[in-house]
């Protein structure tokens, strides 16, 4: 369990906190590409660690995040006009550009030169993965853009969507870095009501792509052991379970600074799965969610089952909230909770968003009694904290300066027990820390 007051420190993200700072030391998703889909088209009002801000595509296509209040009279910039370069306000017309200046100020007289002195916060701001990033931190430390193997590869080899999710980010992360909870949370199964069976011995595979021996290693093993080693982006953490005979099977996830999460899962050559958990407020958050295959493109069938919903990706409205969410109670069947799968709901990412929601919008960890399999979720908090702590005392993240060290693969084998962490990441990666470098196809952005 943490402290209370170690438990705020972790999931504050506003402006001055430490966390907050430490997560403005990387670069962070704001939008879809998708959701600026031309120039001078909507604008669109964001909140992004607890900070109001306007992000608007101008005529020659560049993207401008921007404060969402003119410095005139406060009136709101959504309400502008996207025109000629600028977001133009309707009140009296002070009109930015996406680097926030000022660039007409029919109000003042040309000679005082007001406009020239007149700027509104703006963020520098990058298009990478089908995604709008913005950078908050000082300009002095800007990073690279994280080497996300999916951003690497040309749009053809990705699937990238978000779902909204109504409680703190960081019990959204913690949920996606543990992997023993697939036993219970995601495991379905057949029995027929008054039938009296072995529940473990009749799952059945809620995940298409996964072999059976997979799911009944899953089922049969509650208690993965967890290894967990950290590498120049982030962590890897490992959960391994008995087979049954010499081997053991193991699934690895990775978690990279300061809030990107891989999901176990894959076996080589199958499409693997990623999240990015961006804070709104401190109750409430964005989950980007995209599947990517190095090897080959994704076929219109996989886009088409990642829109109805598969794995992470959740099937959302137009304003990409899910189908089935809080306000719903995520549709929850309780018959289908008796015969088919321990939560009733369905959809992988509508279980887990059940669960962490269910914690309340900022768990309270004071209240918790970890045990063996929550290993990686104790080093991921150590870690952050840790960070934090000491960007504020002055020291940087050094993960901020390893952005090109991001380019790494999760995923699942099977190996012979005796074999060490390391040495299965090497057999089923060629490297300790599954880092795979900048594919061969690079992306055409």
């Amino acid at each position: 369990m943490l402290r209370a007051e170690d438990n705020k420190f972790l999931t504050e993200s506003g402006p001055g906190t430490g966390m907050g700072e430490l997560l403005r030391r990387f670069w962070i998703p704001v939008l879809l590409s998708e959701e600026l889909p031309e120039p001078d088209s909507e604008p669109k009002k964001i909140i992004v660690l607890g900070e109001e801000l306007l992000a608007f595509r101008d005529t020659r296509g560049v993207v401008g995040i921007v404060d969402q209040y003119c410095p005139h009279r406060g009136a709101n910039l959504w309400l502008g006009r996207n025109e000629e370069c600028g977001i133009r306000c309707v009140y009296h017309g002070w009109k930015f550009d996406t680097d926030g200046a000022c660039v007409d100020m029919p109000t003042s007289y040309p000679d005082l030169n007001a406009k020239d002195l007149t700027r509104i916060k703006s963020y520098p701001v990058r298009e990478w993965g089908e995604m709008i990033w913005a950078y908050m931190g000082p300009a002095e430390a800007m990073p690279e853009l994280p080497d996300l193997e999916m951003a690497l590869l040309p749009a053809s080899h990705r699937y990238v969507s978000k779902k909204w999710q109504d409680c703190n980010w960081v019990q959204a992360l913690e949920g996606s870095i543990d992997t023993a909870h697939f036993t219970f949370a995601h495991l379905s199964f057949d029995k027929e009501e008054n039938e009296i069976l072995d529940i473990k011995k009749h799952f059945v595979n809620p995940l298409a792509r996964m072999s059976s021996d997979h799911m009944r290693w899953i089922a049969e093993d509650p208690r993965p052991v967890i290894k967990v080693t950290s590498h120049d982006a982030g962590l890897t953490i490992a959960g391994g379970r008995l087979t049954g005979s010499e081997n053991i099977y193991w699934r690895i996830a990775q978690f990279l600074m300061p809030f990107h999460a891989y999901a176990p899962s894959a076996m080589p050559g199958e499409n693997i799965f990623g999240q990015t958990f961006v804070p709104v407020t401190d109750t409430n958050c964005w989950i980007y969610t995209y599947a990517w295959n190095p090897e080959r493109p994704l076929t219109q069938g996989e886009r088409d089952a990642y829109d109805r919903g598969n794995g992470v990706i959740s099937e959302v409205d137009d304003n990409y909230v899910p189908l089935r969410h809080k306000g719903n109670d995520y549709l929850i069947d309780r018959k289908l909770q008796k015969t088919r799968s321990y939560t009733g709901i369905k959809g992988v990412s509508e279980q887990d968003a059940a669960v962490q929601d269910s914690q309340g919008p900022i768990a309270d960890r004071t209240r918790e009694h970890l045990g063996p399999t929550d290993l990686g979720i104790m080093h991921f908090r150590k870690v952050v904290m840790e960070l934090a702590r000491a960007l504020q005392q002055g020291e940087p993240p050094p993960q901020a300066a390893h952005q090109d060290r991001c380019a790494v693969r999760s995923g699942a084998c099977v190996t012979n027990k005796a074999k060490d962490l390391p040495a299965v990441m090497l057999e089923r990666f060629g490297d300790v820390a599954g880092f795979v470098g900048r594919p061969k196809v690079a992306a055409a952005e």
